[in-house]
């Protein structure tokens, strides 16, 4: 029993403990409000966290950024009025799907250029590897060694 009770409790120890990134003073009352709010902040990067939405990420700058959307939205400006007030403040980094445009070229076309330069790599590949050659047939005398040797006779 004493073992279970150590299991149990390195158990609970190791577990991570579950963190919600937004906090209850920061949810509108609205549940209307409140999923635009998510919608409008799942398209926004949290600078700090790279690759995760500002509704994601509890670092203070990301919840900054939701405050900011959600004065904004108090505001009355429209989704796209601030999702510009945002990107306008942080340039093309802080939206998680950035607009196409000379800036961005390079982000959009890499994965192509990168796919494409490994196929061609492995199609040379496959072409320069060493062929296997080609089975040969066994002629009567192979065939005759082979078989005293199998029956365990010695030359």
């Amino acid at each position: 029993m004493k073992h279970l009770i150590h299991a149990l409790a390195l158990l609970l120890a190791l577990a991570p403990a579950p963190t919600f990134a937004l906090g209850a003073e920061e949810m509108f009352a609205d549940p209307a409000q409140e999923a635009r709010a998510r919608e409008i902040g799942r398209q926004l990067r949290c600078l700090k966290c790279r690759n995760q939405s500002i509704f994601d990420s509890n670092a203070g700058l990301a919840k900054d950024l939701r405050v900011v959307v959600r004065e904004r939205m108090e505001a009355g400006d429209t989704d796209q009025q601030i999702l510009d007030y945002v990107h306008d403040r942080f340039g093309d980094y802080v939206l998680l799907k950035p607009p196409v445009n000379t800036n961005t070229y390079a982000l959009w076309i890499a994965p192509f250029v990168l796919v494409l330069l490994g196929a061609g790599g492995a199609v040379v590949y496959m072409r320069q590897r060493p062929q296997p050659k080609p089975a040969t047939e066994l002629t009567d005398a192979d065939r005759e060694e082979a078989r005293r040797i199998l029956r365990g006779e010695k030359t």
